[in-house]
């Protein structure tokens, strides 16, 4: 089975574009103010409307979201599924799904192999785990640096649910992450762009393109 991808961080409709057209089985739009890829839920839910008919299904990424915004994104986007980013417990976990009224994707920050074992608390309430590399004590944000972690944690690994494997990949390195890891799916955001927050539909295709060939 070919491993299948999310492109993150969407903002475009060029972008979104080279996305579907490259075969990008997710689409994530990112809500969170720190972040340089947020963007407003009104603005998302016009960016998905064609990718959505063209069957991709689509991701609202946040970081320990509130009520109001998870009303807010379900009554304007609609999404998919809603990524947490945060320190959601998993109480809340299965709270966001519920007003949300769509899927969740929840990230485990991996650093060392016993971080994978929090897993085990969310396969329960989640469609989908992510594991992305823990980002430094500084960074200001819970992902998106470009950082990876050791890919070979997860040789071997199973989990209840379906992963993601996230964190530094970019067009010249997924194919030896998915070799190495045996993830059947992947998340990349600064990996396909040219400055923080832009994305790069050259760079987009690029990544499909070497992850077809993994």
């Amino acid at each position: 089975m070919l491993a299948q991808a999310k492109i993150c961080g969407l903002s475009t409709p060029e972008t979104v574009e080279a996305a579907v057209a490259g075969g990008a089985a997710y689409l994530g739009f990112m809500f969170f103010e720190k972040s340089p890829r947020n963007i407003a839920p009104e603005a998302a839910a016009r960016l998905a409307e064609p990718a959505r008919a063209r069957n991709a299904r689509i991701v609202a990424v946040t970081v320990d979201p509130d009520d109001a915004l998870l009303d807010r994104l379900a009554a304007t986007l609609a999404p998919d599924f809603i990524q947490l980013h945060g320190k959601e417990t998993p109480s809340r976990v299965r709270e966001a799904a519920t007003r949300a009224r769509c899927g969740v994707i929840k990230v485990v920050p991996v650093s060392e192999a016993s971080d994978l074992d929090a897993a085990a608390a969310f396969e329960p309430v989640v469609d989908h785990l992510m594991f992305d590399a823990r980002p430094p004590k500084e960074a200001g944000r819970p992902g998106g640096a470009g950082v990876r972690f050791d890919w070979t944690l997860l040789t071997g690994r199973r989990f209840e649910r379906p992963w993601f494997l996230a964190g530094g990949l970019d067009p010249w390195n997924v194919r030896e992450a998915v070799q190495t890891s045996g993830a059947q799916l992947v998340d990349v955001s600064s990996g396909v762009e040219r400055g923080p927050g832009l994305k790069d539909p050259a760079l987009i295709g690029a990544f499909l393109d070497a992850l077809r060939r993994a």
